[in-house]
């Protein structure tokens, strides 16, 4: 599994996408940031907080974590290296998670640089260092958690079709919809007193409330659950190839 944690990583590094996609990444949300002008401009605000960062992300990792993870089991369906992959000595589920934590890794990857948002921001507090860090370490923490959930739903999407550019539509929507879609469903107030309950099944809800600085085990344990019932889906994919 590490072996193949290890050579996952090296294919996204030794390939251009990896790089577009980190490049991608940090370009829309420094322009947000510090050029573009408006109320999510931190020199504009007035205040020393990278709420505009964690706005922003989750709206960009939509589509920059479907393509780090389109390839994952569609590239190997197509060049017909699937089926060497599964004789490998290692389980089905050792595999997904192989490519889990490397698309996961990835991610990481690109959020490090941003870690020179923070303290920029808070040299330009006023007294310097006047940011408020619990908030910070706890959106990142909520940020990563909300990248957990968006991987394995696009290494499940990767899992459904040979088609690189069908994998990545399809995660793209699935994370849109569990992204929004409940939020969207619960504001209309179609189900009177369990309005709250269905936004609760979506992720913005969970992602909010660690936005805040607030880590409570329920968001935790929701990212988690998520995570981990999309790699289980994607496990069954795999076995029924074989049936």
């Amino acid at each position: 599994m590490i072996a193949l944690f290890k050579k996952e990583v090296r294919i996204f590094l030794s390939s251009l996408i990896g790089y577009v996609v980190i490049a991608v990444f940090l370009l829309i949300t420094g322009l947000f940031m510090w050029i573009f002008p408006g109320d999510m401009n931190v020199l504009e605000m007035g205040f020393a907080h990278m709420d505009t960062l964690f706005v922003i992300s989750p709206w960009v990792f939509m589509f920059l974590i479907p393509a780090i993870t389109m390839r994952s089991f569609a590239e190997e369906r197509r060049a017909g290296t699937m089926e060497m992959l599964l004789t490998k000595p290692i389980t089905d589920l050792q595999i997904i998670l192989a490519k889990y934590f490397a698309g996961l890794a990835l991610v990481m990857v690109a959020l490090l640089p941003t870690l020179v948002y923070y303290f920029v921001i808070s040299g330009l507090g006023n007294p310097p260092g006047n940011i408020d860090s619990g908030g910070t370490w706890g959106s990142y923490i909520g940020l990563v958690l909300l990248a957990s959930g968006y991987v394995a739903i696009g290494i499940f999407a990767s899992s459904m079709t040979t088609n690189q550019i069908v994998a990545f539509l399809l995660a793209a929507l699935m994370c849109f919809f569990l992204f929004t879609g409940f939020q969207a469903l619960g504001s209309f107030e179609w189900f009177g007193e369990f309005d709250r309950v269905v936004m609760r099944l979506g992720m913005q809800d969970h992602y909010a409330a660690l936005s805040l600085g607030l880590i409570d085990s329920r968001d935790v344990v929701y990212f988690l659950a998520l995570a981990a019932l999309f790699i289980l889906l994607t496990r069954l994919v795999l076995q029924s190839r074989r049936w």
